[in-house]
């Protein structure tokens, strides 16, 4: 694993990092019963900034809410763990993982009235579809595995079981040499990749989908939509079949891990160019100029740990600066 913190924020304290364990009966080992987020936190002249912290948190709770798993803690006691974990981190880019989960109590599907258990991790990870990828681009290929439908799972919940199929699809892909998996939805038409929402550009037009597609709601999705509005680039939400992806004029995906990452190539066919386009170009330099707090118009995206937030004896707490 890259670099990570010493500590990790564990039901209320931090803990140890290697500390963190659970029983090997906790229901979450057998079932997948728990939900999580993916939150970066990015190096900017003020010291490191959360991206988006309330909004990651919100989708936080309501993926807990639709599985009936109780969170012990408030929202602002969760957002005020992230910048604890960050802060003693001592990282000044960095992952964030809240994590909720039943743990060890009754067992079997009937179980009721399980503990609830909640850590929050954080560790350095750097480009996960590569550097390199960010610049001139990914292949992907259509996984033959497909997205589950809405009426199957919830795919608007960021649960731990669901993505046992971007597992599937992903190490499919990689095996056959492509760096990543595009799934299709029930009916066939395309939903998501393993764990990144999907753009494609048409005549200087920036398209994308829905939930109807059976996608995650992705934060960094809503982010480029609403950077497309505001740079003046025409944006339809739309089914998009798959075709369409293959005489696209760009292909990206968006994603807190993968952020803005262009894609040239789909089972063999050039994209476009077969490099990152124009539009693809512009909406990735705002992006990371954003995070990066170097576009003050979009400073109430990011929240500051301006204070270590110590144990519970008294001492500071981290409080968000905005």
């Amino acid at each position: 694993m890259n670099k990570h913190s010493t500590t990790i924020w564990a039901n209320g304290k931090l803990i140890p990092w290697d500390d963190a364990k659970v029983h090997i009966m906790c229901h979450i080992l057998h079932y997948g019963t728990g939900v999580f987020e993916g939150i970066r936190a990015y190096a900017t002249d003020r010291g490191p900034a959360i991206f988006r912290l309330k909004e990651h948190i919100d989708r936080f709770f309501n993926s807990a809410k639709v599985y009936d798993i109780a969170i012990p803690f408030t929202r602002k006691q969760i957002q005020d763990a992230c910048l604890e974990t960050l802060a003693a981190s001592g990282l000044q880019s960095a992952y964030l993982r809240p994590l909720a989960f039943w743990g060890y109590g009754q067992f079997g599907l009937h179980a009721t009235g399980l503990p609830t258990e909640v850590y929050v991790a954080s560790w350095e990870w750097e480009k996960y579809l590569g550097a390199s990828g960010l610049e001139k681009g990914i292949r992907a290929v259509y996984s033959a595995w497909r997205k589950f439908a809405p009426d199957a799972l919830p795919a608007a919940a960021k649960a731990c079981g669901q993505y046992l199929s971007s597992i599937l699809s992903g190490n499919d892909a990689r095996r056959r040499g492509y760096d990543e998996a595009i799934l299709l939805d029930h009916r066939g038409l395309v939903a998501e990749g393993c764990g990144e929402n999907v753009f494609f550009v048409k005549e200087g037009e920036l398209f994308t989908n829905d939930l109807s597609s059976s996608i995650l709601p992705g934060i960094t999705r809503d982010s480029v939509i609403r950077l497309a509005k505001d740079l003046g680039i025409p944006l339809t939400i739309k089914d998009i079949a798959p075709s369409e992806l293959f005489h696209a004029d760009e292909v990206f995906f968006t994603g807190t891990a993968a952020e803005v990452t262009p894609v040239r190539e789909i089972n063999d066919r050039v994209i476009g160019e077969g490099k990152r386009g124009p539009v693809t170009e512009r909406i990735q330099t705002e992006f990371f100029k954003l995070v990066r707090g170097d576009s003050p118009k979009y400073h109430r995206w990011l929240t500051w740990p301006t204070a270590v937030a110590e144990k519970k004896n008294g001492g500071k707490r981290a409080v968000a600066s905005k």
